[in-house]
């Protein structure tokens, strides 16, 4: 009905497309990581889908936004998926001791989205996969 609601249409496909493509439909863990790692690759390489992707986030934080329904799914899905797999990793031994498995979900997804707005603010200046491997880094035990 909108070109927002169109907009948010795209962005669903491309969830279902990179959830496909990165297999985040694997069990919690260290492959999830693996893969939202992989994920950001992959958005390096596609600057027009996170340019999109990042308008239409601010956009919609007002409930009445057409596509806010989309991020707030959105962003549910994803912090479920990384908290899933950071208590995954804790229960393992994997998580580094006092690391709050929600929290740390809560701020990988933060943080992904984070890095892309300043990557495309400056390109030049921020690596965001170099950044989310440093940052897992801090609060793995093992290599990711």
């Amino acid at each position: 009905p909108t070109k927002e609601a169109l907009l948010a249409a795209v962005l669903e496909r491309r969830d279902a497309e990179d959830a496909e493509r990165q297999h985040l439909g694997a069990p919690p863990g260290l492959d999830v990581l693996r893969q939202l790692v992989a994920l950001a690759e992959h958005n390096v390489r596609h600057p027009g889908i996170v340019d999109l992707y990042v308008r239409l986030a601010a956009e919609a934080v007002g409930r009445d936004h057409p596509a806010h329904a989309y991020f707030e799914r959105h962003y549910r899905e994803a912090r479920d998926l990384t908290v899933r797999s950071f208590r995954a990793l804790a229960e393992r031994g994997e998580l580094r001791e006092g690391v709050d498995p929600d929290l740390a979900g809560l701020g990988f997804i933060a943080l992904m989205d984070g890095l892309q707005v300043q990557w495309l603010t400056m390109p030049d200046e921020v690596d965001p996969v170099a950044a989310l491997r440093a940052h897992l880094r801090t609060l793995l035990t093992v290599d990711l």
